[in-house]
């Protein structure tokens, strides 16, 4: 039986009219009160009661996610066409979050900062869930980054490949040479770096269940004299490199400390070495969602790129290239998603129904953000005021044979 009046009902779903803006969507209640944003809806939102309702009004991004994850709001149709809806519209409005979503997400971001033992928790939450799971729907190597389609037609395992090579070419990697990587996943980059370029690598993670995988492939392809996995937060890395490396760290790093993340490349690699960081970005600064922080990914922050810079201003280094891999993060995920809908049943006997439903949401909803340019995927190669060019021109990334005379004699950090 309606909680409210009809009146009342129309206020309410005109006020979320008015924060999603004119979003290609019907909103409609299970007793069958509805109303539609616009002419060709791609989805219906179905809303069990009112109290839901108000909820949304209240905090519409995190009262959508916690309902649709438990289950109280049903979608029909496609989640990925009605997310990627909802951002478009938003993003044309320029639509703030409601005073209450700003206040939160401020109080969240004080429980969630990335100190040296919030990092290790925030990290354990997501990456030490179980390697089982993550081996249902990402590549063979377990890379949890975005791919490099070389064409369309890629499989998601060739393109993870091609982005460890993309990776490689773009640090123009010589044998010998010593590489640190910063977040290194569970040590696809770190293991591709010692086994193709013969390099010697020193890998940092906090994550105990990626540090154990890394160590055991390496073990298993005899590169553990090549490849060293440390247990231990990037803030603590000590040594001396010719190049440094991150992929995928820098969203859990937080923008309060990023002159940390800058000093430890300056001691790093020093004003000789080179490097290159792969992120996900925005276009603009903006806090990153909270129903994401909450249920997903606690502590993250996602950077505009200009922030972004500001780590390589303050020592004085050259960004040498930027590149924006945004449409391949959605392919990326295209292939992510599938794969977790079609293992739905396996994660499911693993944990319940609203996990499985969290985590859909999560993968729809960053592919809807990438599709539609919510967000952004960087990656910044830059060097020292005393190394030498990584390259002239960008041939060598893209030709399978790299002439002689495109390699350049490097001042090693080292020395």
């Amino acid at each position: 039986m309606p909680i409210l009046s009809r009146s009342s009902d129309q206020w309410l779903l005109g006020r979320i009219s008015k924060t999603i803006g004119p979003a290609p969507i019907r909103i409609a209640f299970a007793d069958g009160e509805a109303i539609s944003l616009s002419d060709s809806p791609v989805a219906t939102v179905i809303i069990p009661d009112r109290k839901t309702l108000a909820r949304l009004l209240l905090d519409p991004e995190v009262a959508f996610g916690d309902g649709y994850a438990d289950g109280t709001i049903q979608i029909q149709g496609n989640l990925t066409k009605l997310v990627e809806a909802i951002y478009q519209t938003r993003s044309q409005e320029n639509s703030r979050a409601p005073l209450y979503s700003r206040l939160a997400s401020k109080w969240m971001d004080w429980l969630q900062a990335n100190t040296l033992s919030g990092s290790r928790r925030n990290i354990h939450a997501h990456y030490d869930i179980g390697n089982d799971f993550y081996r249902l729907w990402l590549d063979k190597q377990l890379v949890y980054t975005c791919a490099y389609f070389p064409t369309p037609a890629a499989t998601l395992e060739q393109a993870q490949t091609a982005k460890l090579d993309h990776i490689c070419r773009k640090l123009r990697l010589q044998p010998g040479e010593t590489v640190v990587e910063a977040g290194c996943g569970w040590g696809a980059l770190s293991l591709h770096m010692a086994r193709h370029y013969g390099v010697l690598v020193k890998a940092f993670n906090v994550s105990h269940e990626q540090i154990l995988f890394g160590r055991q492939r390496a073990e298993e392809e005899g590169l553990s004299r090549q490849v060293e996995f440390i247990e231990e937060d990037y803030r603590n890395v000590s040594g001396k490199f010719d190049a440094f490396v991150s992929v995928g760290m820098l969203e859990h790093v937080g923008a309060r400390n990023y002159q940390d993340l800058s000093d430890v490349i300056r001691r790093s690699i020093g004003e000789s070495g080179r490097g290159l960081l792969h992120f996900i970005g925005k276009s603009q600064p903006a806090a990153y969602s909270r129903w994401m922080r909450k249920r997903i990914f606690p502590g993250a922050y996602i950077p505009a790129l200009r922030e972004a810079l500001e780590i390589f201003e303050r020592w004085n280094y050259s960004v040498l290239d930027i590149e924006n891999l945004r449409l391949h993060y959605a392919k990326t995920l295209e292939h992510w998603l599938e794969r977790f809908e079609k293992s739905q049943q396996q994660v499911l006997s693993m944990y319940d129904s609203k996990f499985v439903r969290a985590w859909r949401l999560y993968l729809a909803g960053s592919l809807a953000a990438f599709r539609g340019g919510s967000l952004q995927l960087f990656q910044i190669v830059f060097a020292g005021p005393r190394c030498q060019p990584v390259w002239w021109t960008r041939a060598p990334l893209y030709s399978e044979a790299q002439p002689e005379i495109e390699k350049p004699e490097w001042i090693h950090a080292m020395s």
